[in-house]
């Protein structure tokens, strides 16, 4: 069997930048265990899988170790795709997942924009007393947590320093850990992302995570349109704005690679 295979760079303008995500179009559903393994040769955050239902799309995402509840970057590469590539033009994009609802992306030129649901984080009276450890860097400003672990620091330079102990933080007693600062020169808040048990040391743009930045830092600046940068190796660039209990995560992409897949 020969599949179609693309790898877009989202969260940038340009390759080699942003989070890199393979997009599969399938026909019909393979077997999970197939699907897995192909995210596991392809190697990257993210594959993501995709199949029409009528005017919706189905889409699923695969780590190369798990599938997760929710993907930024791969559904905003996946809609790339779509509109860019196999129906150029296309504005909206209504994507059914297992995990998180309907989500829907609009494109504004070479913009995109996913509708997510807000995670809003709480403070974590005793977080896992092997957290700060594994981060490598000086004790956080406070931690609190939805999904992941949102853990604070004092500013922008403390977060780039951060050096994990990816073994540890695997450990941990949740998904994966989200480090974030106030940001400078124009971006309102930084952050980085590790999720090493869920085979992803450090994820380069993650969109999944703004759902829990966005609100904390809207609630902590008072205003509800931000501008993020995560501050990985790559980096990447986000539009973000508080919406109620939605959040708006804007982003471009690029297309890298184009082929196919036989399995």
């Amino acid at each position: 069997m020969r599949l179609p295979i693309y790898q877009v760079d989202a969260f940038t303008d340009r390759v080699f930048a942003g989070n890199p995500a393979a997009v599969v179009p399938l026909e019909r559903w393979l077997p999970d265990e197939q699907l897995q393994a192909i995210a596991a040769e392809n190697n990257l955050a993210e594959t993501a899988y995709f199949l029409r239902s009528d005017d919706v799309f189905e889409l699923r995402w695969f780590t190369p170790a798990v599938e997760v509840d929710l993907c930024g970057h791969a559904t905003l590469a996946t809609a790339f795709v779509i509109s860019t590539l196999l129906e150029p033009g296309r504005d909206r994009l209504d994507f059914v997942t297992r995990q998180a609802g309907t989500l829907t992306v609009t494109r504004s030129g070479d913009l995109f924009t996913l509708d997510f649901p807000s995670r809003p984080a709480e403070p974590v009276a005793a977080p896992d007393p092997g957290l700060a450890a594994a981060l490598g860097g000086p004790a956080p400003v406070s931690v609190l947590a939805a999904r992941d672990y949102l853990v604070v620091y004092e500013d922008e330079a403390a977060v780039r320093a951060l050096a994990p102990d990816m073994a540890a933080l695997a450990k941990l007693d949740r998904y994966a850990v989200c480090v974030t600062a106030p940001g400078a020169d124009g971006v309102d808040f930084v952050s980085r992302f590790f999720a090493p048990a869920q085979g992803i040391p450090e994820d380069p743009v993650t969109g999944s995570a703004h759902c829990t930045l966005i609100p904390y830092w809207a609630a902590r600046l008072g205003k509800t349109a931000l501008s993020a940068r995560q501050v990985s190796a790559r980096g990447g660039e986000l539009a973000c704005a508080l919406a109620g209990d939605r959040v708006r995560i804007g982003g471009k992409a690029v297309l890298y690679l184009e082929g196919a897949i036989t399995v």
